[in-house]
Parts: C-alpha cells; sequence; structure tokens
C-alpha cells in the first residue's frame, strides 16, 4: 500500500509494484489523478496481456485526508477488514508546495502544524495502524519516503526539513522495534525528482542549473528512478535489509 500513490514518485511505486503482479492499494486526496493512474496502470495491463506476460492487477484507490487522524484510522481499519493484511508500506505521502516551503521568520503555529501533520504524523501512525497485523503474519516491509532537504541544507523550508530529518530517525528507532518480527523498516531520500509539479513550481531554468551543478548524473531524475529503490526495499531481494537509509539524488549528497 502507497500513501500519495495518485501522482509523482508514489504513482510511480504503484505501477511498479502492480507491474510486478502485486495487488496494489493506495491513499491520496487527489482523485482525478488516481484515476488517472488507474487507467495507466490498465493500459499496461492490457499490453502486458497481449504479450503474455504476467497477469497486472488494477490498483485499488481510497480516498484519505491523512493530516486528519480519524480519517487515517477509519481508512487503515476499512483496508485491513477488506484485505486482512497489508504486506508492504509505503509511507510517500507529503506537502511539498509553498506551505512548506516557508523561512523561519515566516512560519506560524497554523503552518507548523500543517506541516508537521502533513509530513510527519501520519508517518507514523499509518504504520503504528499496520504493524500489529503484520506482526500477525510473520513480517512485512516499511518504506518511509525522506528528502535529501535537510541534508544539502536547503534554506527556507526548516519545517518541512525537519519533518524529513525525523523520518530518518524514526526509520531507525522502528526497525529496531520490530526487527524481531522479521518487520523491516527503510526509508529512501530523494534529491530533485522532476515530477510533474516539480516541473510546473520549481524546476525552473536556474534551479535546473543549480541541481545539474550539485548532481553527478547530468540528467533530470525521474519518479520511476526512485520508485525502483522502494520497489527493491518492499521485495525479498532486500530481506536482509532494514534500518538503513537509501538516497537517490543522482550524487548531490555523498552520505545521509
Amino acid at each position: 500500500m502507497t500513501s500519495g500513490g495518485a501522482e509523482g514518485i508514489g504513482a510511480a511505486s504503484v505501477e511498479l509494484f502492480a507491474l510486478q503482479g502485486c495487488k496494489v492499494l493506495f491513499l491520496d486526496i487527489a482523485e482525478t489523478a488516481a484515476q488517472k493512474t488507474i487507467d495507466h496502470v490498465i493500459s499496461r495491463s492490457k499490453k502486458a496481456e497481449e504479450r503474455r506476460g504476467p497477469s497486472i492487477k488494477a490498483p485499488i484507490f481510497y480516498y484519505c485526508n491523512l493530516t486528519n487522524l480519524p480519517d487515517l484510522e477509519a481508512t487503515a481499519a476499512k483496508i485491513l477488514e477488506e484485505h486482512g493484511l497489508v504486506h508492504v508500506l509505503v509511507n510517500n505521502a507529503a506537502a511539498t508546495g509553498s506551505s512548506a516551503r516557508l523561512e523561519t521568520s515566516s512560519v506560524t503555529p497554523e503552518a507548523w502544524d500543517f506541516n508537521i501533520n502533513a509530513n510527519l504524523r501520519h508517518v507514523f501512525f499509518l504504520s503504528q495502524s499496520f504493524i500489529p497485523a503484520m506482526k500477525r503474519a510473520g513480517g512485512g516491509s516499511i518504506v518511509n519516503l525522506g528528502s535529501i532537504t535537510w541534508r544539502i541544507p536547503a534554506p527556507g523550508q526548516p519545517v518541512y526539513g525537519a519533518c524529513k530529518a525525523a523520518i530518518m530517525g524514526l526509520t531507525r528507532v522502528q526497525s529496531k522495534e520490530v526487527g524481531g518480527a522479521n518487520i523491516r523498516i527503510n526509508s529512501v531520500m530523494p534529491g530533485a525528482i522532476a515530477t510533474r509539479k516539480q516541473r510546473e513550481e520549481v524546476l525552473t531554468p536556474e534551479y535546473r542549473a543549480e541541481v545539474m551543478q550539485a548532481q553527478s548524473l547530468q540528467r533530470d531524475l525521474l519518479p520511476e528512478d526512485a520508485a525502483k529503490v522502494i520497489v527493491f526495499l518492499g521485495s525479498d531481494e532486500a530481506s536482509g535489509v532494514t534500518g538503513s537509509t537509501y538516497v537517490v539524488d543522482g550524487g548531490w549528497v555523498s552520505d545521509p
């Protein structure tokens, strides 16, 4: 299951998990974008069937406002009731727009609360909701999405950066808590990923030049670049990996 699965890295993860033949559930508030993601996967499924490739199941969308804890808890309970178990949880959802790009002097208590709720709190409580079922099933995998924002560090988004740094700490601590139950928890730290929103709102020629000066790889990183690492961490191929952070930034930051 992927939170924030309608667009960007989340949608790329939904697609790649589906291409592996997984039953994929995803949460979002962007209903139109969610349907586009489903339609895209169905289109890929038809092409796979023509090639007699592996069967691809259409992703299942759940509307959920993750900043609303009662909504989050009710949706998690509904998913467990309807599907019994989530083997892989990808905590991807985040708010990266103007509400997250506030300098310290501009952060109000309301903006602080919104950023914490949109970028950190739901990560903890979604994991809390699904870990008991993973324990009963004998294991599972959780992948938390961080960011290199705090490692660069990038000025002008201190609360967002704090949330993403906290996700790395949360990952390491919780991986120790649940390792005995064969539950693996890892994090992925993307760099400048050229999602649709990033292209429209952030990736100006000036910013792209800044990115290319910092990156070793001289190309735009795409959502699929991060999604491939997420799928790896969710798979049995990463059966011995937990408490780790994988940086997907084209060589911007040398280490986590």
